[in-house]
């Protein structure tokens, strides 16, 4: 299951329901600068020939954006990184050394 929320800085929404009743589920939020994020969205506008001045890539909704996602993430108690400046697979491997570490966690609860 996938989920990427929120979806536009000016449609938060809350996790889908799936997240609130799965079991024991390791749920990672990622953060990221709020200037990178602007550029990152200006770039995709410009690639899909879209009006690069929008609330999409406004900084004061993108900073607010990703202070709602911190105060979510925290409120949950869930992990966060901060993939400012990680590539796609240390950000992966950051995250399967969490579920590793998890993992280990629950068989020594269990000896």
């Amino acid at each position: 299951m996938e989920h990427c929320f929120p979806p536009q800085p000016e449609k938060l929404v809350d996790p889908p329901p799936a997240l609130e009743s799965a079991k024991r589920p390791l749920i990672v939020g990622l953060i990221t600068d709020p200037e990178r994020l602007v550029q990152i969205r200006v770039n995709r506008l410009r690639l899909l020939q879209q009006n690069t001045e929008t609330d999409y890539t406004d900084m004061d909704n993108v900073q607010r954006e990703i202070q709602e996602a911190r105060r979510l993430y925290a409120r949950r108690k869930w992990a966060t990184i901060d993939v400012t400046r990680r590539s796609i697979e240390e950000t992966a491997a950051a995250i399967l050394q969490m579920l590793a570490v998890r993992r280990e966690q629950r068989l020594q609860a269990t000896e």
